[in-house]
């Protein structure tokens, strides 16, 4: 399999452009750097979100003590993914607060659109700054660029531990033995892909599993538009990438009843 573009991570921008983003040069997040580069249904889908919590449950603990945990957060920023990219903007914040209780969370923001534009932020440690980040990125149309997300993951990964690669997205366009082949690679490295899927499209459902099962990581389906069943997802990916499972059960008790009543459908 032919490698994927790289992703270039920059130290005086907040998005490096890649290199085929073209009419994007003129951007102000933009930025270039080549060769050395660190890195290459209409009802609730409640059981699924609650499998999901019982896949995370089963991962191996995530942070050394006193270390803040390190999550991937990637999002399809094509042009039907708009609506989803401001609930994202919304939600985020609340992935800092939850991982603030057991230790903290640095965060990067990747995302990809057009036909071969695919960025990655610093690594961020406040929900102000990742929201500001998000707040100034349009989505566009284009394709699906999962295997770069995903050899992303793994070059980050290989430079400094990362505990989990959180992915939301409704459709893959890419070979799946090529994602399979891109996720096997971030597996062996022990990072685990939480796969969350918008909508039920069978042919994203399909990869996403599979990259799920590759990495030993999870896959939950939520609603279009669900802003709440997100928000449950992307703080239970914090809890895990900041400090593994006893994080997540110790969300129970800092939560209200819908809270508990999650972590009680887990056991």
């Amino acid at each position: 399999m032919r490698p994927p573009p790289a992703i270039a991570n920059y130290p005086d921008a907040d998005f490096p452009v890649s290199e085929h983003a073209g009419a994007m040069a003129d951007d102000p997040l933009d930025s270039a750097r080549k060769g050395n580069s660190r890195i290459p249904a209409a009802t609730s889908n409640r059981a699924e979100i609650d499998d999901f919590l019982a896949q995370v449950k089963n991962l191996a603990p995530t942070t050394a003590a006193g270390r803040r945990g390190r999550l991937v957060f990637a999002l399809d920023a094509t042009m039907s993914r708009q609506l989803l990219w401001d609930t994202a903007c919304r939600l985020q914040a609340d992935m800092f607060r939850e991982a603030a209780t057991v230790g903290g969370l640095d965060v990067q923001l990747v995302y990809y659109r057009g036909l071969h534009e695919c960025r990655a932020s610093r690594w961020v440690s406040e929900a102000e700054r990742l929201g500001a980040l998000m707040e100034r990125i349009d989505c566009r149309g284009g394709h699906t660029q999962i295997g770069r997300v995903l050899a992303h993951a793994r070059a980050e990964s290989q430079a400094a531990k990362v505990q989990a690669l959180v992915f939301v997205g409704d459709a893959m366009e890419e070979k799946l033995d090529d994602l399979c082949e891109a996720a096997g690679a971030l597996g062996l490295l022990g990072v685990p892909a939480l796969m969350f899927q918008e909508g039920d499209d069978p042919i994203a459902e399909r990869a996403y599993r599979e990259i799920a099962r590759l990495t030993r990581g999870a896959y939950c389906r939520f609603d279009p538009g669900a802003a709440h069943e997100l928000g449950e997802l992307l703080r239970a990916a914090a809890a895990y990438a900041a400090g593994g499972m006893r994080a997540l059960a110790d969300l129970s008790a800092r939560r209200d009843a819908g809270a508990r009543k999650l972590l009680a459908q887990m056991r």
